[in-house]
């Protein structure tokens, strides 16, 4: 079957669109012909962090697509059933945090880049039947990554006012549209004049440039949540902005890792501090229900086949996309 890999030098310069293997399903195990996959930042840190010396990689962690072969034991899944993708590997219940041995599909196993994927039956759920192939190919990784973060971990509610730092990716296009679901009223940031329109066009109750003087730009409003996904280059800001007693939840750091906080502003406000990455198969299905209660699509950025999947990659590491970047593998069904 035909893969996009990385073998060899870090970065896009290991990687190759070529011949491999496929994949037999073992006990408990299901073959998938893929028709979408979808693209993450995680792609990107992978090809970094995968080893020179470690075996040829298929990286990916989103997809949908329809069953073909099934292994022994498997329950309640058919061959041609439609299907998508749970990428969170080894986290079943809903917890405080992931349980040891928690991985993401993509890195150390094989992921969604490739015409045909083996995983267990327990990472796949049916396709929502709200969403087409594109859109359901794309939703996992973010989907459930914003499901967590803006409900189990933050816990909005009706009329909290949250801001999105950095809006236009994945993870935050999908926090914008769940916040919105829920009743919240939405404060966005972008350096991007036509993503702070488009923003607003998705329901977002204002939309500022990132580059200002947020304080000034909100003439003093303060929020009761920020989703901080950007790191180092808004995070500051983003703590400033919150109400006392207000709550920050960071699962991003594409602009750096490491920040500097006044520890004695950030104690007065009372102020709560809370990591989140990733999501239990629990908070999966109950994010694909409440897409499905609100009818919510992902916001699609552009299409690329699998062959041109470097230009994907190329696209999101410029940070040019709103939405989310697919990637076209097999054809649909009739």
């Amino acid at each position: 079957m035909k893969a996009f890999i990385h073998k060899g030098e870090k970065g896009l310069k290991g990687t190759a669109y070529q011949e491999i293997e496929e994949k037999q399903p073992a006990a408990g195990e299901v073959r998938i012909r893929l028709i979408y996959a979808g693209l993450n930042h995680r792609d990107l840190f992978v090809l970094e962090r995968h080893k020179e010396n470690e075996p040829a990689l298929i990286i990916g962690s989103d997809g949908a697509g329809i069953i073909e072969e099934i292994g022994s034991g498997v329950e309640g899944f058919h061959i041609g059933n439609e299907v998508i993708i749970n990428p969170s590997l080894g986290w079943i219940n809903k917890s405080s945090s992931p349980p040891e041995g928690f991985e993401v599909l993509g890195l150390p196993d094989h992921g969604t880049f490739a015409e045909k994927i083996t995983i267990s039956a327990a990472n796949i759920e049916p396709k929502p039947k709200h969403l087409n192939w594109e859109e359901a190919g794309v939703l996992s990784l973010a989907a459930l990554t914003a499901y967590r973060a803006l409900i189990s971990r933050a816990n909005v509610k009706p009329n909290d006012t949250v801001l999105l730092p950095g809006v236009g990716s994945g993870a935050v296009t999908f926090l914008l549209l769940f916040a919105k679901a829920i009743g919240c009223r939405v404060i966005v940031t972008s350096r991007s004049e036509e993503k702070r329109k488009k923003a607003l066009k998705l329901g977002a109750d204002v939309a500022i440039n990132s580059a200002s003087n947020w304080e000034e730009a909100l003439k003093g409003e303060k929020v009761d949540v920020v989703i901080e996904t950007v790191g180092a280059a808004t995070f500051n800001q983003s703590i400033h902005q919150l109400k006392k007693g207000g709550t920050i939840v960071t699962f991003g750091a594409s602009a750096g890792d490491e920040v500097t906080i006044n520890i004695r502003n950030f104690f007065y406000g009372q102020f709560n501090m809370l990591g989140t990455t990733m999501g239990s198969r629990d908070e999966f299905r109950e994010m694909l229900h409440f897409i499905s209660r609100y009818n919510i699509k992902p916001v699609m950025d552009k299409v690329f086949p699998l062959s041109e999947a470097t230009n994907a990659l190329l696209r999101m590491n410029e940070a040019e996309q709103f939405g989310k970047i697919a990637l076209k593998i097999g054809n649909e069904p009739n």
